[in-house]
């Protein structure tokens, strides 16, 4: 369901009349509020907690229905009762002022199924981004970049591309922090003091990583070519690039989780929430790729 005063109700259910309630060779479900997915209550899981949605006008009072369809969605994964999970974007902040305690979707959904790290990446048939910081402020990203987590998400993401994209040797790309990726410590040291000796540790271990490299440099078509993923230090430095190329169609993947879960690459969208004019395609790529990925998982893709 996501937050009820937003789009993602609205793009559930028209995802799901779209793809006709089933996705290969699985059904579909909505998990949310009775009166939010009313049209289909045949295929609804509902939520005890209530939710009254005015669109555009995120209301407190819908947090605890926003979570407990995220925690009955894991429970129905975790048990085998569900192949995989598509969020609708939440709003953090209507729910970090009930006491929430996470800084999104990812770090919850990680709590709730016992993963130690889960890592988000956007992905479509273009571009495959993962950013080591995410939701923080810009002035704290230097001092979160360290060599052991570059080399624990390189990790999660090397194996999250031959588990769940089917790539047997993959690629990866380690953008660098700064301008030049530093220019040989000119433009800034965190490139030769912390990243490349990570870089260096995935490469002994016999992984495809190249980097610290230049981010500016990084994305354009020909450069695409050469790596399957990019590990990016911050938040912007990956979400821009795939957002430019493939805002319709980018789908936010967790990696690291014992679950599938997939979501759209776009927001609540409260200005247009109600209208009907929000565009379904993003959610219907990210129930596409939940499907693939849990088929690939279980030995049918």
């Amino acid at each position: 369901m996501g937050e009820p005063a937003g789009i993602g109700p609205e793009v559930a259910v028209t995802a799901f009349e779209a793809l006709d309630g089933k996705i290969g060779g699985h059904p579909l479900k909505l998990v949310g509020d009775v009166g939010i997915f009313a049209k289909h209550k045949d295929a609804l899981i509902a939520t005890k907690a209530q939710a009254s949605a005015v669109p555009g006008k995120p209301s407190a009072a819908n947090a605890g229905a926003v979570i407990e369809a995220i925690e009955i969605a894991v429970k129905a994964c975790l048990a085998g009762e569900a192949a995989a999970l598509v969020t609708a974007p939440i709003h953090k902040a209507v729910l970090a002022g009930t006491g929430f305690g996470f800084p999104g979707h990812t770090e919850f959904l990680a709590a709730l199924s016992g993963a130690p790290r889960a890592v988000m990446m956007l992905a479509s048939d273009k571009l495959r981004v993962v950013p080591l910081v995410i939701h923080v402020p810009l002035a704290r990203v230097p001092g979160l970049i360290t060599t052991a987590s570059i080399i624990e998400t390189a990790d999660i993401v090397l194996a999250g591309l031959t588990q769940d994209f089917g790539i047997v040797r993959p690629r990866l790309a380690v953008a660098g922090l700064n301008p030049h990726a530093g220019e040989d410590g000119i433009l800034g040291g965190e490139e030769e003091a912390v990243i490349a000796p990570a870089v260096a540790a995935l490469k002994a271990r016999g992984f495809q990583v190249t980097g610290p490299l230049s981010a500016d440099t990084l994305f354009h078509e020909e450069a695409r070519k050469r790596y399957d993923a990019v590990l990016t230090m911050y938040h912007d430095q990956g979400l821009i690039p795939i957002k430019t190329l493939s805002f319709w169609d980018g789908v936010n993947v967790t990696l690291g989780l014992p679950i599938v879960r997939t979501s759209p690459d776009h927001g609540t969208a409260f200005d247009i929430a109600g209208t009907g004019k929000a565009d379904a395609r993003s959610m219907i790529a990210a129930i596409k790729m939940a499907a693939d990925i849990a088929d690939r998982r279980a030995g049918h893709g």
